[in-house]
């Protein structure tokens, strides 16, 4: 009885939702265990971005020990050096910023009370009392105990991630070799060559992604202190790492910019600020994001936006940021894979495909 259609039909439907069990499983387990999973995806990329350096490093005749090290303290100098600096510029304004958030304050005050839509005192008052009972609350409480957690894990995060991408780029070749060692040898041809191709993918993605998040910074970042909005350099920063999460991730971070200019300058250079934003967001999904990733990032943006939602939905800010480059990774495995797409060798990433997990 197995034999005719339906039964065929009914073998196969049991096999997918095997496969998809254990797909379910699989993400399930990882998402129990994010302390570890995140540090290695996020190492993984940055590997993937910084090896074509380590490869240039090596193929002008540096040691390879030497190569890794200097690529490695560079991008912790790079991250620290952003940091720091951030970090001792509002401390150094944190006075004056405090006098003009004040005034700035009562400036959105007097805009919300008497503008085309007012909201009256005792609606104001209702919010802020509304406010005041959650945070003086036990829920609040527990939250804020949630946070501390998740501060001490995203520091715990961050020294792994630190330590687990030295490694990828001292010995990810042979990390690779040995797990593509379980594989049949029938199939070890095709799994190399699929995931050097993979690697060129992520690697092009995190760097095209970087330089349309930097157009960005730069963009609004210009605008802010051409209009002498405060914090001009650390918003930049934010929508610069905002860039990084596809569709919406700029947007929000310059939302910020705009409030912040509402508060500390006004309606018209938050305005101004506005249409720049709007501005840049075309330049960037017209213009950059087709020049630097159209041949990289071949998936439609119904694909982007259903990744960026089942991301977001699993884990959080952290699945919205890796879900795209993830996505694009396992579809180009899976067409290699396949056979329905051969490696391009003449591609100006294919030289660091063989050393991009290194």
């Amino acid at each position: 009885m197995w034999g005719d259609v339906m039964g065929r039909s009914a073998i196969r439907s049991a096999q997918a939702l095997l496969v998809l069990a254990l797909v379910a499983v699989v993400i399930w387990a990882l998402t129990r265990v994010p302390v570890v999973v995140t540090p290695v995806l996020l190492a993984l990329i940055l590997a993937s971005a910084i090896s074509p350096l380590v490869h240039w490093l090596t193929g002008h005749r540096w040691p390879r020990a030497a190569a890794v090290l200097t690529s490695f303290v560079a991008i912790l100098a790079v991250f620290g050096g952003v940091i720091t600096g951030i970090v001792l510029l509002v401390r150094s304004q944190s006075s004056d910023l405090a006098a003009q958030a004040d005034v700035g304050i009562d400036r959105l005050h007097g805009f919300i009370v008497q503008g085309p839509y007012p909201i009256t005192d005792a609606q104001i008052n209702s919010i802020r009392d509304s406010i005041q009972r959650f945070i003086l609350s036990a829920t609040f409480g527990n939250e804020a105990l949630t946070g501390l957690r998740v501060a001490a894990e995203i520091a715990v995060g961050a020294v792994l991630m630190a330590v687990i991408l030295f490694f990828f780029l001292k010995d990810g070749e042979k990390i690779r070799n040995f797990l593509i060692g379980f594989l049949p040898d029938a199939q070890r041809t095709k799994a190399h060559v699929a995931v050097d191709h993979g690697a060129v993918v992520l690697g092009g993605y995190v760097r095209g992604t970087a330089l349309v998040a930097l157009t960005d910074a730069l963009i609004i970042g210009l605008a802010l202190t051409i209009m002498r909005v405060p914090l001009a350099l650390p918003l930049a920063v934010f929508v610069f790492i905002g860039g990084f999460i596809p569709i919406m991730g700029a947007t929000a971070a310059g939302t910020l910019a705009v409030v912040v200019a509402l508060i500390f300058n006004g309606p018209v250079p938050a305005l101004v600020v506005l249409i720049v934003l709007v501005a840049a967001n075309q330049l960037e999904h017209h213009v950059l994001q087709p020049l630097l990733m159209g041949k990289v990032l071949r998936i439609h943006g119904l694909v982007i936006l259903l990744a960026l939602a089942a991301g977001t939905t699993l884990a959080g800010l952290v699945g919205a940021l890796l879900a795209v480059p993830l996505t694009a990774v396992g579809w180009t495995i899976i067409k290699i894979w396949t056979g329905r797409e051969a490696p391009d060798t003449s591609s100006p990433d294919a030289p660091a495909a063989s050393t991009a997990q290194e």
